[in-house]
């Protein structure tokens, strides 16, 4: 049987003490695309549009990083501790290459899983997140709303999207396609898990070294992907990404925010496919 977003059984892997649940799906062949989830997410928060997209011609991998959700033990609170978390994962799954799609926190996990693992990672993209010591929020309302106890479609719609009708509609798409697998679904992520995440966000602002300068040591090939708007991770550290990585793209998406891949699904895929495949 070939599987799904919705349909894929979640299975797990231990590595240093830590039962990581994740679910692989898509081609049997090609260079696998490991998945690095946002602020408190799960594998249930991505789109299946853009996972069941990829998954039609290479194998795809999302997992729950240590304490997330179904995975067991602590979320660190650095971010270079998630990047040795997905290390140690990627080596339990004996996967001696692939590429990997980082999204907000994901994405900057993803950076220092290059920078300080970077040989099985062949190509990566990021999305809607920004460098250590980037730019932070202006909105003072983001915080909030996205340490709400039960997310709601309304902080989805407000922190993902822009205010205009067709984005919100857009919003509202998402939001049905994100809730289509309805078993063996993920629990929500724990209070350790976010108070967690949010230390390690608040660590990753801090300068380290010359600012920006590890960005030039990642060589892999980088597509960097944001909306024109993003309030979350302000869009103008996609720009600083593409900046100073050497080998890096950029798109930004027009009258979008921080969720623009799940804006414009079809696009996002038809640009990373383009660029993973070439």
């Amino acid at each position: 049987m070939t599987h799904t977003h919705v349909t894929a059984p979640t299975q797990f892997v231990e590595a240093n003490g830590i039962h990581f649940a994740y679910r692989r799906f898509g081609a049997e062949s090609g260079v696998p695309l490991l998945f690095m989830q946002h602020f408190r997410g799960g594998m249930d928060n991505w789109d299946p549009a853009v996972t069941d997209g990829f998954a039609s011609e290479r194998p795809v991998i999302l997992f729950n990083n240590a304490g997330v959700a179904s995975s067991s033990g602590e979320t660190p609170e650095t971010v270079d501790a998630m990047a040795d978390h997905a290390a140690d994962f990627i080596r339990a799954l004996g996967l001696p290459q692939l590429d990997v799609l980082g999204f907000s926190v994901g994405g900057c996990a993803a950076q220092a899983l290059t920078l300080r693992h970077p040989s099985p990672v062949r190509r990566l993209i990021l999305a809607g997140t920004g460098p250590r010591a980037g730019e932070p929020s202006q909105d003072p309302k983001v915080l909030k709303v996205a340490s709400n106890p039960v997310p709601t479609l309304e902080d989805f719609l407000y922190l993902f999207f822009s205010p205009s009708p067709s984005s919100q509609t857009a919003g509202r798409a998402f939001w049905e396609r994100r809730h289509l697998r309805t078993t063996d679904v993920d629990p929500p992520s724990s209070q350790q898990t976010m108070k967690a995440q949010i230390a390690a966000l608040m660590e990753w602002r801090q300068v380290r070294g010359e600012r920006f300068a590890e960005l030039k040591t990642i060589t892999q090939p980088t597509l960097v992907v944001n909306g024109s708007n993003d309030i979350m991770v302000p869009t103008i550290n996609s720009f600083t990404l593409a900046q100073h990585i050497p080998n890096a793209l950029l798109m930004i998406y027009p009258d979008s925010g921080h969720g623009a891949q799940f804006q414009y699904p079809e696009l996002f895929l038809q640009h990373a496919r383009l660029f993973l495949n070439a």
